[in-house]
């Protein structure tokens, strides 16, 4: 998006890695701990900070490839917490996570993953492809890192789960969790999104079709949200959603007016490099 920073939003510019690290800690800061975003949100500043960290040594090959790829991921999901803070539709793939972030039903893990869902599967490939055309790359010359980022993710992931996983005292909670969620991985999600980008860039001087391959992404992302986001049953007593978190998102947020103007589908499209309608 012209004359945009990296998050779509112009007077809080996020163009490094710690600026990224910087907003996420913020976000997490303004949520209540049990809001379906800012599980989600503690999940991705613990994976930023172990990219960041290996930013510095020789894990990657490019680490300057890597950071703008970093910070124009991030800027992806940071947009989507500023539109719905403007009382904005989010996108389709973010739309279950955002709409059930109060739900008693769901699961902490459940939110986690939805997040997770959502930026890999949608995000991950515009970002990559958007920064091939700012880098002036092709995704073969970023592939390595980006299988390298795996590793990575997997750790945080399998942390995550533990972290959040019931307690062995729950079988009624953890079986059906058990189910819900054996199906989904950060690994087979990358991949997927790897498959996605060689689309996209195959579809770049097709702007329609690639327009349309984006939009049904969107879509199908959003199914597999809602599916992740299927309620379970009451929390654990230690865990719950009062009233004040049915509206659980950043202080400046204010009512959705009925009917959304879908305001953060065009405004992800525009940062995307795709073109809009």
């Amino acid at each position: 998006m012209p004359g945009a920073a990296a998050d779509g939003t112009a007077d809080s510019p996020v163009v490094t890695v710690d600026g990224v690290v910087g907003r996420l800690r913020e976000i997490e800061a303004d949520l209540p701990p049990d809001d379906g975003v800012a599980v989600f949100n503690r999940a991705y500043l613990t994976v930023t900070q172990a990219v960041r960290k290996r930013l510095g040594g020789p894990y990657f090959a490019d680490p300057a490839a890597v950071a703008e790829l970093d910070v124009v991921f991030a800027g992806r999901y940071l947009l989507t917490v500023a539109a719905d803070a403007a009382g904005q539709e989010p996108p389709a793939c973010w739309r279950p996570l955002f709409a059930l972030r109060a739900h008693p039903g769901v699961h902490p893990l459940q939110f986690a993953l939805a997040g997770m869902n959502a930026h890999i599967q949608h995000d991950l490939p515009l970002a990559v492809v958007d920064t091939c055309h700012r880098l002036g790359r092709e995704p073969d010359d970023v592939e390595d890192d980006y299988h390298r980022i795996n590793d990575v993710l997997t750790e945080v992931e399998a942390a995550v789960r533990k972290q959040l996983l019931p307690e062995p005292d729950l079988p009624a909670r953890v079986e059906p969790l058990a189910h819900l969620l054996g199906a989904w991985s950060v690994e087979a999600a990358r991949e997927a999104a790897w498959s996605a980008v060689r689309a996209l860039w195959e579809l770049r001087r097709v702007p329609d079709a690639a327009q349309a391959f984006a939009a049904a992404l969107d879509g199908s992302v959003g199914l597999l949200g809602h599916a992740l986001l299927l309620p379970l049953g009451p929390h654990h007593e230690t865990l719950h959603h009062g009233p004040s978190t049915a509206a659980g998102r950043l202080p400046e947020a204010r009512n959705r007016p009925d009917g959304g103007t879908g305001a953060g589908d065009q405004a992800q499209l525009e940062c995307s490099g795709l073109p809009s309608a």
